[in-house]
């Protein structure tokens, strides 16, 4: 039988630590808004700097995951949705030395401008036909006879060709496959997940305790203002604590809720992401913050849950994709749902029964774009997370006659990753037409 993609990095080799602490600093990082118009604009933000001068003409190429997962999400700073403003200020204000922080400097009067920009009918947004990548974003400009072109692809800040008259030009599209090949030698199991995050050296993992910092911020600032549709706002307030108790529980899903609830609807702040998202990195952080406060926990234990958490996010995401039809909440609430168990008390054997517990449930949740109403999402994600965790320390676990689950807890994880990258393909292109059409009906 052929290979399974989708299972390589479960046959290759394990990482040393010191490739994991890479891994982890390089997939965990901040980001301003929603990494999908932040991508769009930092990819903008290097076209306009490679041309050297404010653009007149702005042409976007985009795949479709990129397309899909922007067109519904506030844009930081601008009380505004959508692609369209992201780019024109990329083009203005952004700088590509922000990575995803590319949109910090925004402020009114950038924002002014950029809507004067919009009204002069300067930017063009379709999708590409030039790559099968999934995330793919390609951006040209023009000014009189300069020109300049900047693509990003594979990952959200991954630049793989630019060109100007301001700009040392590359290319190195050519080899993405050949990382892939290279990357495809050494990868995870659950087991040296596990591993890493209870034996590593304290000192060495200390790092992660930023995402703590950031992620509580963009929570406590949700409920300092009206944002999205204000699901942790509701927990929080005397009806969501009477219907959902004033617990551990309920407080989990509202801070969660909070952070998505600011961030989807375009709030100034930045949020701890990971493997491109922020939902992810607040769905594998906050959780196992709550409840390492609530629980007592010891600040050690929490800092080894956080790397548990994030690193199993990061290890499912390597199989699955950065973008898929499987919403990215399912792999981060797994994360925090092993987070979660070792807090408990739980050892490996209970951590792979809660990730086999977050499979059996969620495997269908599907992605239809970024977008305030991800925050419903993600209280879904992490209130399994809970349930799945509270089962495995009580040595529960789905057995492997149901559904996607097998005795080997990595195949569990790859029948998860397989669904998502392969089987979901043509449910992702139906989203799409759905989304699409529905915004032309709105639209027109």
């Amino acid at each position: 039988m052929a290979e399974n993609p989708a299972e390589k990095a479960y046959l290759c080799a394990v990482m040393t630590n010191e490739e994991i602490i890479a891994l982890i600093k390089r997939e965990v990082v901040p980001a301003i808004g929603c990494t999908e118009p932040g991508a769009v604009a930092l990819c903008t933000a290097y076209a306009a700097e490679a041309l050297g001068e404010r653009p007149e003409r702005i042409d976007v190429r985009l795949s479709a995951n990129i397309l899909k997962n922007a067109m519904g999400v506030g844009i930081p700073g601008t009380g505004m949705t959508g692609l369209p403003i992201a780019v024109a200020l990329g083009a203005l204000i952004g700088r590509s030395a922000y990575g995803l922080e590319v949109m910090k400097d925004v402020c009114p009067e950038a924002v002014a401008q950029a809507k004067m920009y919009l009204a002069e009918e300067r930017i063009s947004i379709d999708l590409t036909g030039e790559s099968d990548e999934i995330l793919y974003i390609d951006v040209a400009c023009r000014a009189g006879e300069k020109s300049s072109r900047a693509v990003i692809a594979r990952e959200h800040t991954k630049l793989v060709f630019l060109c100007g008259p301001c700009a040392k030009g590359f290319d190195i599209r050519d080899q993405l496959g050949k990382e892939e090949e290279v990357a495809g030698e050494k990868g995870l199991t659950l087991r040296r997940v596990y591993d890493f995050a209870t034996t590593a050296p304290l000192e060495e993992l200390e790092f992660i305790d930023e995402s703590r910092r950031l992620n509580e911020a963009a929570a406590e600032e949700a409920l300092r203002g009206n944002y999205g549709h204000e699901l942790g706002k509701t927990l929080s307030r005397p009806l969501g604590k009477g219907i959902m108790g004033d617990s551990i529980f309920s407080h989990i899903i509202s801070a969660t809720s909070c952070a998505c609830d600011a961030r989807m609807a375009g709030a100034m702040i930045p949020v701890m992401s990971n493997s491109g998202s922020g939902n992810q990195g607040i769905a594998a952080t906050l959780p196992v913050v709550v409840f390492a406060r609530e629980n007592h926990n010891t600040e050690e234990e929490l800092t080894r849950a956080l790397v548990l958490s994030h690193l199993t996010a990061i290890y499912i995401k390597q199989s699955l994709g950065r973008l898929s039809c499987l919403c990215g909440c399912v792999v981060a609430s797994t994360g925090s749902s092993c987070g979660m168990t070792y807090l408990m008390g739980g050892g490996y054997e209970q951590v792979s029964y809660s990730v086999k517990n977050m499979i059996a449930n969620l495997a269908g949740m599907v992605c239809d774009g970024a977008k305030p109403s991800c925050a419903l999402k993600v209280s879904s994600g992490v209130s399994t997370a809970v349930l799945s965790a509270m089962l495995a320390v009580q040595n529960h676990s789905v057995g492997n006659v149901e559904g996607l689950i097998e005795d080997d807890v990595d195949r569990c994880i790859h029948n998860l990753t397989r669904l998502g990258s392969v089987g979901m393909q043509e449910t992702d292109k139906i989203i799409l037409d759905i989304m699409t059409h529905k915004k032309n009906r709105v639209d027109g």
